[in-house]
Protein backbone atom coordinates (compact mmCIF):
# COMPACT_ATOMS: atom_id res chain seq x y z
CA UNK A 1 0.00 0.00 0.00
CA UNK A 2 0.95 3.56 -0.13
CA UNK A 3 0.40 5.64 2.97
CA UNK A 4 1.95 9.20 3.43
CA UNK A 5 4.22 8.65 1.08
CA UNK A 6 5.55 5.47 2.31
CA UNK A 7 5.15 1.94 0.33
CA UNK A 8 3.63 -0.59 3.45
CA UNK A 9 2.76 -3.74 4.18
CA UNK A 10 -0.02 -2.06 6.73
CA UNK A 11 0.08 -2.52 10.65
CA UNK A 12 -1.32 -6.32 10.78
CA UNK A 13 1.23 -7.51 8.50
CA UNK A 14 -2.03 -9.82 7.19
CA UNK A 15 -2.42 -10.28 3.73
CA UNK A 16 -4.90 -12.43 1.15
CA UNK A 17 -5.31 -14.00 -2.13
CA UNK A 18 -5.23 -12.36 -5.88
CA UNK A 19 -7.44 -14.33 -8.21
CA UNK A 20 -7.34 -15.16 -11.89
CA UNK A 21 -10.60 -15.66 -12.74
CA UNK A 22 -9.65 -17.16 -16.11
CA UNK A 23 -7.86 -20.24 -14.61
CA UNK A 24 -8.61 -19.73 -10.56
CA UNK A 25 -5.20 -19.77 -9.60
CA UNK A 26 -3.44 -17.92 -7.33
CA UNK A 27 -1.56 -14.77 -9.17
CA UNK A 28 0.18 -14.01 -5.62
CA UNK A 29 -0.98 -11.80 -2.43
CA UNK A 30 -1.42 -8.56 -1.63
CA UNK A 31 -1.34 -6.13 2.06
CA UNK A 32 -4.69 -6.44 3.69
CA UNK A 33 -5.48 -2.91 5.51
CA UNK A 34 -7.33 -2.39 8.70
CA UNK A 35 -9.11 0.26 10.43
CA UNK A 36 -5.52 1.52 11.33
CA UNK A 37 -3.86 1.78 8.51
CA UNK A 38 -7.24 3.76 6.56
CA UNK A 39 -6.93 5.86 9.65
CA UNK A 40 -3.48 6.97 8.99
CA UNK A 41 -4.45 7.24 5.35
CA UNK A 42 -6.98 10.24 6.02
CA UNK A 43 -4.67 11.54 8.41
CA UNK A 44 -1.79 11.70 5.96
CA UNK A 45 -4.33 13.23 3.03
CA UNK A 46 -5.38 15.69 5.60
CA UNK A 47 -1.51 16.74 6.65
CA UNK A 48 -0.95 17.14 3.03
CA UNK A 49 -4.15 19.05 2.21
CA UNK A 50 -3.90 21.68 4.54
CA UNK A 51 -0.02 22.07 5.30
CA UNK A 52 1.78 20.77 1.97
CA UNK A 53 1.22 23.60 -0.36
CA UNK A 54 -0.14 20.96 -2.86
CA UNK A 55 -3.50 22.82 -3.21
CA UNK A 56 -1.95 25.93 -4.91
CA UNK A 57 0.81 25.33 -6.70
CA UNK A 58 -0.89 24.54 -10.16
CA UNK A 59 2.84 24.15 -11.68
CA UNK A 60 3.74 21.29 -9.74
CA UNK A 61 0.71 19.60 -9.86
CA UNK A 62 1.39 19.80 -13.57
CA UNK A 63 4.59 18.16 -13.83
CA UNK A 64 3.57 15.20 -11.21
CA UNK A 65 0.64 14.38 -13.07
CA UNK A 66 3.08 14.16 -16.16
CA UNK A 67 5.65 11.89 -13.96
CA UNK A 68 2.73 10.02 -13.26
CA UNK A 69 1.71 9.80 -17.03
CA UNK A 70 5.59 8.72 -17.79
CA UNK A 71 5.72 5.97 -15.34
CA UNK A 72 2.43 4.66 -16.13
CA UNK A 73 3.57 4.52 -19.93
CA UNK A 74 6.93 3.11 -18.85
CA UNK A 75 5.30 0.56 -17.51
CA UNK A 76 2.63 0.09 -19.73
CA UNK A 77 3.22 -3.89 -20.66
CA UNK A 78 3.51 -5.19 -17.46
CA UNK A 79 0.22 -3.14 -16.63
CA UNK A 80 -1.72 -4.66 -19.48
CA UNK A 81 -0.29 -8.66 -18.37
CA UNK A 82 -1.61 -7.85 -15.02
CA UNK A 83 -4.88 -6.27 -16.05
CA UNK A 84 -5.51 -9.32 -18.23
CA UNK A 85 -4.75 -11.84 -15.16
CA UNK A 86 -6.67 -10.41 -12.15
CA UNK A 87 -9.58 -9.01 -14.27
CA UNK A 88 -10.02 -11.41 -16.39
CA UNK A 89 -10.56 -8.84 -19.21
CA UNK A 90 -9.98 -10.05 -22.67
CA UNK A 91 -6.28 -8.45 -23.23
CA UNK A 92 -8.10 -6.71 -26.84
CA UNK A 93 -10.31 -4.75 -24.48
CA UNK A 94 -6.78 -3.10 -22.80
CA UNK A 95 -6.15 -1.84 -26.04
CA UNK A 96 -9.29 0.31 -25.60
CA UNK A 97 -11.17 0.97 -22.72
CA UNK A 98 -9.43 -0.89 -19.87
CA UNK A 99 -6.32 0.74 -20.43
CA UNK A 100 -4.94 2.38 -23.31
CA UNK A 101 -8.07 4.81 -24.17
CA UNK A 102 -7.59 6.15 -20.51
CA UNK A 103 -3.66 6.27 -20.38
CA UNK A 104 -3.87 8.99 -23.31
CA UNK A 105 -6.25 11.12 -21.79
CA UNK A 106 -6.96 10.49 -18.43
CA UNK A 107 -4.52 12.08 -16.91
CA UNK A 108 -3.09 14.24 -19.28
CA UNK A 109 -6.60 15.97 -20.25
CA UNK A 110 -6.74 17.47 -16.78
CA UNK A 111 -3.39 18.54 -16.32
CA UNK A 112 -3.59 20.53 -19.40
CA UNK A 113 -7.40 22.25 -18.11
CA UNK A 114 -5.04 23.06 -15.19
CA UNK A 115 -3.93 26.61 -17.15
CA UNK A 116 -7.44 26.85 -19.03
CA UNK A 117 -9.70 26.15 -16.49
CA UNK A 118 -11.80 29.01 -14.64
CA UNK A 119 -10.70 29.34 -11.52
CA UNK A 120 -12.07 32.60 -11.05
CA UNK A 121 -14.67 35.33 -13.15
CA UNK A 122 -15.52 38.62 -12.16
CA UNK A 123 -19.42 39.71 -11.66
CA UNK A 124 -20.03 43.43 -12.32
CA UNK A 125 -19.55 45.85 -9.28
CA UNK A 126 -22.78 46.23 -7.29
CA UNK A 127 -24.55 47.85 -4.45
CA UNK A 128 -26.41 44.85 -3.35
CA UNK A 129 -28.31 46.45 -0.41
CA UNK A 130 -29.24 49.84 -2.41
CA UNK A 131 -27.15 51.56 0.44
CA UNK A 132 -24.80 53.74 -1.86
CA UNK A 133 -21.81 52.14 -1.53
CA UNK A 134 -20.72 49.43 -4.67
CA UNK A 135 -18.39 46.29 -4.25
CA UNK A 136 -16.13 44.50 -6.75
CA UNK A 137 -17.33 40.40 -6.50
CA UNK A 138 -15.91 37.36 -7.81
CA UNK A 139 -16.22 34.06 -7.82
CA UNK A 140 -13.45 32.02 -6.91
CA UNK A 141 -12.95 27.67 -7.42
CA UNK A 142 -10.85 25.84 -4.87
CA UNK A 143 -10.14 22.22 -4.07
CA UNK A 144 -13.15 20.69 -1.98
CA UNK A 145 -10.23 19.01 0.08
CA UNK A 146 -9.88 15.42 0.79
CA UNK A 147 -11.59 13.03 -1.51
CA UNK A 148 -12.81 9.49 -0.43
CA UNK A 149 -12.23 7.55 -3.64
CA UNK A 150 -14.04 4.15 -3.88
CA UNK A 151 -13.42 2.02 -7.46
CA UNK A 152 -14.29 -1.17 -8.86
CA UNK A 153 -13.25 -4.06 -10.30
CA UNK A 154 -14.29 -4.06 -13.50
CA UNK A 155 -12.37 -0.97 -15.54
CA UNK A 156 -10.20 -0.43 -12.57
CA UNK A 157 -7.10 1.01 -14.67
CA UNK A 158 -9.59 3.51 -16.31
CA UNK A 159 -11.75 4.49 -13.65
CA UNK A 160 -8.66 4.85 -11.13
CA UNK A 161 -7.30 7.50 -13.46
CA UNK A 162 -10.67 9.23 -14.40
CA UNK A 163 -11.04 9.99 -10.80
CA UNK A 164 -7.40 10.88 -9.95
CA UNK A 165 -6.74 12.81 -12.86
CA UNK A 166 -9.27 15.68 -12.47
CA UNK A 167 -9.30 15.40 -8.22
CA UNK A 168 -5.68 15.57 -8.36
CA UNK A 169 -5.52 18.60 -10.66
CA UNK A 170 -7.75 20.53 -8.75
CA UNK A 171 -5.50 20.62 -5.85
CA UNK A 172 -7.32 18.09 -3.92
CA UNK A 173 -5.54 14.98 -1.86
CA UNK A 174 -7.10 11.40 -1.69
CA UNK A 175 -7.23 7.56 0.06
CA UNK A 176 -8.07 5.64 -2.82
CA UNK A 177 -9.89 1.93 -1.64
CA UNK A 178 -9.64 -0.12 -4.61
CA UNK A 179 -11.51 -3.52 -5.51
CA UNK A 180 -10.06 -6.49 -2.92
CA UNK A 181 -11.12 -8.60 -6.61
CA UNK A 182 -8.36 -6.39 -8.59
CA UNK A 183 -6.13 -5.12 -6.26
CA UNK A 184 -2.41 -4.92 -8.09
CA UNK A 185 -3.44 -2.30 -10.63
CA UNK A 186 -3.43 -0.01 -7.69
CA UNK A 187 -0.74 -0.89 -6.08
CA UNK A 188 1.61 -0.80 -8.91
CA UNK A 189 0.16 3.14 -9.73
CA UNK A 190 0.89 3.54 -5.69
CA UNK A 191 4.81 2.18 -6.34
CA UNK A 192 4.73 4.44 -9.71
CA UNK A 193 4.00 7.77 -7.21
CA UNK A 194 6.25 6.90 -4.48
CA UNK A 195 9.12 6.00 -6.93
CA UNK A 196 9.09 8.30 -9.74
CA UNK A 197 7.31 10.98 -9.00
CA UNK A 198 7.38 14.51 -7.21
CA UNK A 199 3.86 14.05 -5.87
CA UNK A 200 3.87 15.04 -2.18
CA UNK A 201 3.50 12.35 0.43
CA UNK A 202 -0.07 11.92 1.69
CA UNK A 203 -1.70 13.64 -1.42
CA UNK A 204 -2.06 9.85 -2.79
CA UNK A 205 -2.99 6.88 -0.50
CA UNK A 206 -4.00 3.82 -1.68
CA UNK A 207 -5.79 1.61 0.88
CA UNK A 208 -5.98 -2.20 0.23
CA UNK A 209 -8.06 -4.39 2.02
CA UNK A 210 -10.24 -7.60 1.71
CA UNK A 211 -12.86 -5.78 3.58
CA UNK A 212 -15.63 -3.90 1.37
CA UNK A 213 -16.98 -1.96 4.16
CA UNK A 214 -13.61 -0.49 5.17
CA UNK A 215 -14.66 2.19 2.23
CA UNK A 216 -17.12 3.39 5.33
CA UNK A 217 -14.43 4.80 7.13
CA UNK A 218 -13.76 7.20 4.29
CA UNK A 219 -17.41 8.15 4.22
CA UNK A 220 -17.86 8.83 7.89
CA UNK A 221 -14.54 10.43 8.80
CA UNK A 222 -14.93 14.43 9.57
CA UNK A 223 -11.47 14.67 7.60
CA UNK A 224 -12.54 13.66 4.37
CA UNK A 225 -13.83 16.46 2.47
CA UNK A 226 -15.85 14.47 0.08
CA UNK A 227 -16.51 10.99 -1.43
CA UNK A 228 -16.16 9.86 -4.70
CA UNK A 229 -17.60 6.21 -5.37
CA UNK A 230 -18.16 4.19 -8.54
CA UNK A 231 -20.30 0.65 -7.89
CA UNK A 232 -23.31 -0.58 -7.82
CA UNK A 233 -25.99 1.32 -6.91
CA UNK A 234 -27.23 -1.08 -3.73
CA UNK A 235 -23.68 0.04 -2.09
CA UNK A 236 -24.07 3.98 -3.10
CA UNK A 237 -27.13 4.23 -0.80
CA UNK A 238 -24.37 2.69 1.71
CA UNK A 239 -22.16 5.29 0.98
CA UNK A 240 -24.42 8.43 0.79
CA UNK A 241 -25.84 7.12 4.14
CA UNK A 242 -22.95 7.04 5.83
CA UNK A 243 -21.72 10.57 4.02
CA UNK A 244 -24.76 12.27 5.49
CA UNK A 245 -23.38 12.65 9.14
CA UNK A 246 -20.85 14.85 8.32
CA UNK A 247 -23.40 16.40 5.14
CA UNK A 248 -20.11 15.68 2.76
CA UNK A 249 -21.29 16.42 -0.88
CA UNK A 250 -20.82 12.81 -2.77
CA UNK A 251 -19.99 12.06 -6.28
CA UNK A 252 -22.07 8.62 -7.29
CA UNK A 253 -21.08 6.98 -10.29
CA UNK A 254 -23.51 3.78 -10.25
CA UNK A 255 -25.56 1.01 -12.52
CA UNK A 256 -27.58 0.93 -15.39
CA UNK A 257 -29.85 -0.91 -17.06
CA UNK A 258 -29.71 0.89 -20.94
CA UNK A 259 -31.18 0.02 -23.72
CA UNK A 260 -29.74 -0.28 -27.06
CA UNK A 261 -33.47 0.87 -29.07
CA UNK A 262 -33.79 -0.10 -33.04
CA UNK A 263 -36.76 2.28 -34.18
CA UNK A 264 -38.69 0.40 -36.92
CA UNK A 265 -36.73 1.84 -39.74
CA UNK A 266 -33.11 1.03 -38.54
CA UNK A 267 -31.55 -1.68 -41.01
CA UNK A 268 -31.66 -4.03 -38.67
CA UNK A 269 -29.54 -7.34 -41.30
CA UNK A 270 -26.51 -5.05 -40.74
CA UNK A 271 -26.85 -3.32 -37.71
CA UNK A 272 -28.51 -5.74 -35.34
CA UNK A 273 -24.61 -6.82 -34.28
CA UNK A 274 -24.55 -4.39 -31.81
CA UNK A 275 -27.06 -5.95 -29.73
CA UNK A 276 -23.89 -8.91 -29.11
CA UNK A 277 -22.42 -5.67 -27.26
CA UNK A 278 -23.74 -7.07 -23.99
CA UNK A 279 -21.14 -9.69 -24.19
CA UNK A 280 -17.94 -7.35 -24.11
CA UNK A 281 -15.97 -8.12 -20.74
CA UNK A 282 -18.97 -10.69 -20.28
CA UNK A 283 -21.15 -7.99 -19.75
CA UNK A 284 -19.43 -6.17 -16.82
CA UNK A 285 -20.30 -2.45 -17.13
CA UNK A 286 -22.51 -0.34 -15.84
CA UNK A 287 -22.75 1.64 -19.37
CA UNK A 288 -23.01 -1.67 -21.94
CA UNK A 289 -27.09 -1.79 -23.36
CA UNK A 290 -28.42 -5.09 -21.85
CA UNK A 291 -31.94 -4.32 -23.13
CA UNK A 292 -32.55 -4.64 -26.35
CA UNK A 293 -35.82 -2.54 -27.44
CA UNK A 294 -37.35 -3.94 -31.29
CA UNK A 295 -40.59 -3.04 -32.83
CA UNK A 296 -42.90 -5.73 -32.07
CA UNK A 297 -43.31 -6.07 -35.78
CA UNK A 298 -40.05 -7.07 -36.56
CA UNK A 299 -39.57 -9.05 -33.53
CA UNK A 300 -38.94 -12.06 -35.04
CA UNK A 301 -36.28 -10.67 -37.67
CA UNK A 302 -34.49 -9.29 -34.64
CA UNK A 303 -34.21 -12.06 -32.24
CA UNK A 304 -32.43 -14.15 -35.30
CA UNK A 305 -30.16 -11.60 -36.18
CA UNK A 306 -29.26 -10.96 -32.22
CA UNK A 307 -28.70 -14.47 -31.79
CA UNK A 308 -26.38 -14.62 -34.58
CA UNK A 309 -24.57 -11.98 -33.37
CA UNK A 310 -24.03 -13.54 -30.15
CA UNK A 311 -23.05 -16.87 -31.37
CA UNK A 312 -20.12 -15.28 -32.84
CA UNK A 313 -18.78 -13.61 -29.85
CA UNK A 314 -15.93 -15.61 -28.70
CA UNK A 315 -15.51 -16.40 -25.85
CA UNK A 316 -12.73 -17.62 -23.75
CA UNK A 317 -8.65 -17.80 -22.64
CA UNK A 318 -8.69 -13.91 -22.07
CA UNK A 319 -5.01 -13.58 -23.06
CA UNK A 320 -6.14 -14.96 -26.52
CA UNK A 321 -6.68 -12.02 -28.80
CA UNK A 322 -8.86 -13.89 -30.63
CA UNK A 323 -11.66 -13.66 -27.71
CA UNK A 324 -13.76 -10.86 -26.90
CA UNK A 325 -15.14 -12.27 -23.90
CA UNK A 326 -13.48 -13.81 -20.50
CA UNK A 327 -14.60 -14.80 -17.63
CA UNK A 328 -16.67 -12.73 -15.27
CA UNK A 329 -14.94 -11.88 -11.60
CA UNK A 330 -15.16 -14.47 -9.08
CA UNK A 331 -17.76 -16.99 -8.18
CA UNK A 332 -20.22 -15.11 -6.36
CA UNK A 333 -20.00 -12.84 -9.98
CA UNK A 334 -21.28 -16.64 -11.85
CA UNK A 335 -23.85 -17.60 -9.00
CA UNK A 336 -25.06 -14.26 -9.19
CA UNK A 337 -25.77 -13.88 -12.66
CA UNK A 338 -27.07 -17.45 -12.82
CA UNK A 339 -29.60 -16.66 -10.25
CA UNK A 340 -31.11 -13.93 -12.37
CA UNK A 341 -30.91 -16.34 -15.05
CA UNK A 342 -32.99 -18.99 -13.30
CA UNK A 343 -35.38 -16.24 -12.09
CA UNK A 344 -36.23 -15.24 -15.51
CA UNK A 345 -37.46 -18.89 -16.53
CA UNK A 346 -39.78 -19.10 -13.26
CA UNK A 347 -41.20 -15.00 -14.35
CA UNK A 348 -42.02 -16.64 -18.10
CA UNK A 349 -38.41 -15.67 -19.79
CA UNK A 350 -37.64 -18.32 -23.09
CA UNK A 351 -34.01 -19.02 -22.82
CA UNK A 352 -32.79 -18.72 -26.25
CA UNK A 353 -29.08 -18.89 -26.12
CA UNK A 354 -27.20 -19.50 -23.50
CA UNK A 355 -28.54 -19.43 -19.57
CA UNK A 356 -25.45 -21.49 -17.98
CA UNK A 357 -22.15 -22.65 -17.51
CA UNK A 358 -19.83 -23.42 -21.02
CA UNK A 359 -19.33 -27.14 -20.72
CA UNK A 360 -15.75 -26.52 -22.28
CA UNK A 361 -15.08 -24.21 -19.70
CA UNK A 362 -15.33 -25.98 -16.15
CA UNK A 363 -12.67 -24.22 -14.55
CA UNK A 364 -12.98 -20.20 -14.30
CA UNK A 365 -15.77 -17.98 -13.84
CA UNK A 366 -17.41 -18.25 -17.29
CA UNK A 367 -21.21 -17.94 -18.20
CA UNK A 368 -22.88 -18.10 -22.10
CA UNK A 369 -23.68 -15.28 -23.50
CA UNK A 370 -27.38 -15.61 -23.01
CA UNK A 371 -30.41 -14.09 -24.47
CA UNK A 372 -33.98 -14.08 -22.55
CA UNK A 373 -36.75 -12.97 -24.95
CA UNK A 374 -40.27 -12.87 -24.12
CA UNK A 375 -39.83 -10.58 -21.38
CA UNK A 376 -42.07 -7.81 -20.29
CA UNK A 377 -41.28 -5.19 -18.19
CA UNK A 378 -42.71 -6.03 -14.92
CA UNK A 379 -39.99 -9.06 -14.77
CA UNK A 380 -36.58 -8.93 -12.39
CA UNK A 381 -34.15 -8.91 -15.64
CA UNK A 382 -35.82 -6.22 -17.68
CA UNK A 383 -35.14 -4.22 -14.41
CA UNK A 384 -32.09 -5.20 -11.74
CA UNK A 385 -29.15 -4.88 -12.75
CA UNK A 386 -27.39 -8.39 -13.98
CA UNK A 387 -23.47 -7.60 -14.45
CA UNK A 388 -23.21 -10.10 -16.85
CA UNK A 389 -23.19 -11.41 -20.47
CA UNK A 390 -27.13 -11.36 -20.51
CA UNK A 391 -29.63 -9.61 -23.18
CA UNK A 392 -33.43 -9.20 -22.23
CA UNK A 393 -35.42 -8.51 -25.31
CA UNK A 394 -38.08 -5.95 -25.23
CA UNK A 395 -41.16 -4.81 -28.17
CA UNK A 396 -42.68 -1.37 -28.20
CA UNK A 397 -45.19 -0.27 -31.12
CA UNK A 398 -44.53 3.07 -32.04
CA UNK A 399 -41.73 5.83 -30.80
CA UNK A 400 -43.79 6.92 -27.47
CA UNK A 401 -43.89 3.22 -26.35
CA UNK A 402 -40.12 3.34 -27.04
CA UNK A 403 -39.68 6.39 -24.86
CA UNK A 404 -42.03 4.99 -22.55
CA UNK A 405 -40.29 1.62 -22.13
CA UNK A 406 -36.67 2.78 -22.45
CA UNK A 407 -37.52 5.27 -19.41
CA UNK A 408 -39.38 3.00 -17.17
CA UNK A 409 -36.19 1.93 -15.29
CA UNK A 410 -34.72 3.13 -11.85
CA UNK A 411 -31.71 3.69 -13.91
CA UNK A 412 -30.67 6.33 -16.36
CA UNK A 413 -26.97 5.80 -17.44
CA UNK A 414 -26.61 4.64 -21.25
CA UNK A 415 -28.10 3.79 -24.20
CA UNK A 416 -28.19 3.32 -27.88
CA UNK A 417 -30.58 4.74 -30.49
CA UNK A 418 -30.39 2.69 -34.03
CA UNK A 419 -32.68 4.55 -37.07
CA UNK A 420 -32.42 5.66 -40.63
CA UNK A 421 -33.28 9.08 -39.84
CA UNK A 422 -30.59 10.91 -37.73
CA UNK A 423 -33.06 13.61 -36.97
CA UNK A 424 -35.56 11.18 -35.63
CA UNK A 425 -33.11 9.66 -33.70
CA UNK A 426 -32.28 12.84 -31.93
CA UNK A 427 -35.92 13.56 -31.08
CA UNK A 428 -36.08 10.34 -29.46
CA UNK A 429 -32.81 10.45 -27.59
CA UNK A 430 -34.21 14.25 -26.06
CA UNK A 431 -36.91 12.68 -24.54
CA UNK A 432 -34.56 9.48 -23.00
CA UNK A 433 -33.63 10.48 -19.23
CA UNK A 434 -30.24 9.40 -19.38
CA UNK A 435 -26.65 10.91 -18.75
CA UNK A 436 -25.32 9.36 -22.24
CA UNK A 437 -26.59 8.15 -25.34
CA UNK A 438 -24.52 6.81 -28.83
CA UNK A 439 -27.07 7.35 -31.48
CA UNK A 440 -26.45 5.19 -34.88
CA UNK A 441 -22.80 4.17 -33.12
CA UNK A 442 -21.60 7.24 -32.15
CA UNK A 443 -19.17 7.19 -29.38
CA UNK A 444 -19.62 9.50 -26.88
CA UNK A 445 -16.61 8.50 -24.67
CA UNK A 446 -13.43 10.74 -23.36
CA UNK A 447 -11.57 12.65 -20.43
CA UNK A 448 -13.47 15.74 -22.13
CA UNK A 449 -16.99 14.13 -22.17
CA UNK A 450 -18.76 13.95 -18.93
CA UNK A 451 -20.39 10.61 -17.79
CA UNK A 452 -23.24 9.78 -15.01
CA UNK A 453 -26.52 8.99 -15.03
CA UNK A 454 -29.92 10.13 -14.07
CA UNK A 455 -32.08 8.88 -11.21
CA UNK A 456 -30.27 5.85 -9.10
CA UNK A 457 -27.55 5.87 -11.84
CA UNK A 458 -26.23 8.25 -10.00
CA UNK A 459 -25.23 11.75 -8.83
CA UNK A 460 -22.75 14.08 -10.56
CA UNK A 461 -20.51 13.15 -13.56
CA UNK A 462 -16.86 12.10 -13.97
CA UNK A 463 -14.63 13.52 -16.75
CA UNK A 464 -15.22 16.84 -19.12
CA UNK A 465 -15.42 20.39 -16.88
CA UNK A 466 -18.46 19.00 -15.10
CA UNK A 467 -16.06 16.66 -14.04
CA UNK A 468 -13.38 18.70 -12.72
CA UNK A 469 -16.24 20.95 -10.89
CA UNK A 470 -16.88 18.11 -9.24
CA UNK A 471 -13.92 18.44 -7.33
CA UNK A 472 -13.86 21.84 -6.47
CA UNK A 473 -15.58 23.93 -3.82
CA UNK A 474 -17.24 27.71 -4.88
CA UNK A 475 -16.54 31.00 -2.61
CA UNK A 476 -18.00 34.39 -3.42
CA UNK A 477 -16.00 36.99 -2.23
CA UNK A 478 -16.21 41.05 -2.61
CA UNK A 479 -14.30 44.05 -1.38
CA UNK A 480 -15.40 47.38 -1.61
CA UNK A 481 -15.19 49.00 -5.43
CA UNK A 482 -12.18 51.52 -6.16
Amino acid sequence: MLIDGVLTEGTTGASFDNIDPATEAVLGSVADAGHADMAAAIAAARTAFDHSGWANDRDLRKACLQQLQDALVAEQEELRSELVAEVGCPVLSTYGPQLDAPLREALVWPAAMIDEFPWRRSLCPKDAFGMGSESEREVWKEPVGVVGTITPWNFPVEIILNKLGPLLAMGNTCVLKPAPDTPWNATRLGRLIAEHTDIPAGVVNIVVSSDHELGEDLSSSADVDMVAFTGSTATGRKVMTAAAGTLKPVFLELGGKSVNLFLDDADLATQMGSAAGVCFHAGQGCAIPTRLLVPASRYDEALELAVEAMKRWAFGDPTDPANLMGPLVSARQRERVLGYIETARQEGGRIVLGGGIPAEFPTGYFVEPTLIADVTGDMTVAREEIFGPVLVVQTFVDDDDAVRIANDSDYGLSGMITSGDLERAKSVARRIRTGTLGINGGIWYGADAPFGGYKQSGIGRQCGIEGLEMFTETKTVAWPAS
